[in-house]
């Protein structure tokens, strides 16, 4: 059996509504606050049927800092795979960045090729969609095409991605265009 590409997603930011303070995204810290953006469901439906595996690959630092318990996140995760059922996998992160560096945690790609090696993906027809440079860099370094949704974050770090889009849906219209035209 052929390998299958994958889109790859960040969660925070690209599929649910973050807080923005002082020009940087935050996750939701409470599962009454996870709120998806509207047309998540029915663009995820089009990737997959055009495809695509679906695959969720999320930092939640918070969870290792101890601001937010891990049951809260999965609470999240399961009321994603509700109303998205065509997600595939999720892949999660939990440590807060700090010392050594986790070869898990974006930009580093390891969610992205454990889930590769999991799923049997091809990661040269695969993209990955977000809105943070760490996205982009993990896509990157995993050798996939990237989509950066751009929020206007006032990060201090400047990347390129292979294309640039302002929702999820231009996002998903636009990886739908490229594999019609492949």
């Amino acid at each position: 059996m052929a390998q299958r590409p994958a889109v790859f997603l960040d969660r925070d930011g690209t599929l649910n509504v973050t807080v923005v303070r002082d020009g940087k995204p935050y996750a939701p810290e409470r599962l009454e606050d996870f709120q998806l953006f509207e047309g998540v469901a029915e663009d995820c439906l089009a990737l997959k049927k055009a495809g695509y595996a679906l695959v969720v690959a999320t930092n939640q630092p918070d969870v290792g800092r101890g601001k937010v318990a891990q049951s809260v996140i999965e609470s999240m995760h399961d009321r994603l795979l509700l109303a998205v059922p065509s997600i595939e996998r999720i892949e999660v992160c939990y440590d807060p960045g700090r010392g050594e560096k986790s070869l898990r945690r974006k930009p580093a790609p390891g969610m992205l090729l454990d889930a590769a090696k999991a799923l049997d993906l091809d990661l040269s027809r695969s993209w990955m969609v977000g809105d943070r440079w760490r996205d982009v860099q993990c896509g990157q370094a995993a050798g996939v095409k990237t989509v950066l949704i751009e929020c206007g974050y006032n990060e201090g770090v400047d990347v390129v991605a292979d294309h640039t889009v302002s929702t999820f849906h231009d996002a998903a219209q636009f990886i739908l265009g490229t594999s019609q035209s492949a």
